[in-house]
């Protein structure tokens, strides 16, 4: 049993794109592949599409800032940023150094935190907020001085792109949370990651073929991690996919599927990375999660990626 002791998460927070359109709507604009009813009978109503001045990095600011009026932002040693998508170009450019982007330095200077390294993960997809978590806690190994790290996930379509990938609805977003050693509300137990590269150009309907044998096998690899079996488990909590899913991998784990908690589904649709921490935060709020109760956090990415975080709520 393989135990991540001593680590910590809390202050989960999000913000989303400051349009919220309805399937219909954005089907109608073009911005979708398949038809509204198809997604409404998935259980995508609503998503969250940034303005034409609203970027990545909005969000991302949205998302700390949030930590930071809550007073979750002292003794930040580092910063693990999580990106699926670059800041698009909007012209051609000769002088490549107009092609970077530097989003966690961005935030390290504008809420001060100057003592804060910074960590950029981009070839995790979905999966990267779990990534974070993952690097968050080596960093803390590794750097013993080190107390806390902030994780942050952000990503923003382009103008125009489709808002739908893998038949799943998408919304502009962005996440964050603190993994530290002070106790907080959860424990980090630990953080599995499956990648399965001869897989990295499927396309939808490969992605989908995959999904149920690798967040099986994740889920339940993660659980033995533990010391625990899938069943044992209080909470799943997946990113916001087609609401069938769910109730397919319940009956393979064995789990109860009112366990399955991913309430934002029909609201948000899928946030890349971020609907992971939009689901926790809303478990949390709800006060149906008692201490002592095991979490796992379940996504799926492309790449392609499968990867599962345990928690324990302490309080």
């Amino acid at each position: 049993m393989m135990v991540m002791d001593g680590v910590y998460l809390g202050s989960p927070a999000y913000a989303l794109g400051s349009r919220k359109q309805h399937v219909r709507e954005s089907a109608e604009a073009g911005l979708l592949r398949s038809a509204a009813s198809d997604l409404e009978a998935a259980g995508f109503r609503w998503h969250h599409v940034c303005g034409p001045d609203e970027s990545a990095y909005d969000l991302a600011r949205q998302a700390v800032a949030e930590i930071a009026g809550n007073g979750g932002l002292r003794d930040i040693d580092a910063i693990v940023y999580a990106t699926c998508l670059p800041e698009p170009q909007q012209h051609p450019v000769r002088d490549v150094k107009m092609l970077m982007d530097f989003p966690a330095s961005r935030l390290q200077a504008e809420f001060g935190l100057r003592d804060a390294i910074v960590v950029g993960l981009h070839q995790q997809a979905c999966t990267g907020m779990l990534g974070a978590l993952r690097v968050a806690k080596a960093l803390l190994v590794s750097e013993p001085s080190w107390r806390r790290i902030l994780c942050v996930t952000a990503d923003r379509f382009p103008d125009g792109a489709w808002y739908e990938q893998a038949y799943n609805v998408i919304s502009d977003g962005a996440a964050a949370c603190v993994v530290g050693r002070e106790p907080d509300v959860c424990r980090l137990l630990t953080v599995h990651h499956i990648t399965n590269g001869g897989l990295g150009r499927a396309g939808d309907d490969e992605t989908v073929g995959t999904y149920f044998a690798y967040t099986h096998r994740i889920v339940r690899e993660t659980a033995d991690r533990i010391g625990a079996t899938p069943p044992e488990l209080e909470w799943i909590v997946p990113q916001n996919t087609h609401e069938q899913a769910w109730r397919i991998l319940a009956r393979l784990l064995a789990v109860d599927h009112g366990r399955v908690w991913h309430p934002s589904l029909p609201d948000v649709g899928h946030v890349i990375s971020a609907d992971v921490m939009v689901n926790l935060a809303a478990l949390l709020a709800s006060g149906q999660a008692q201490p002592g109760d095991r979490i796992a956090l379940a996504m799926a990415g492309f790449g392609l990626n499968w990867q599962c975080a345990a928690l324990e709520v302490t309080r």
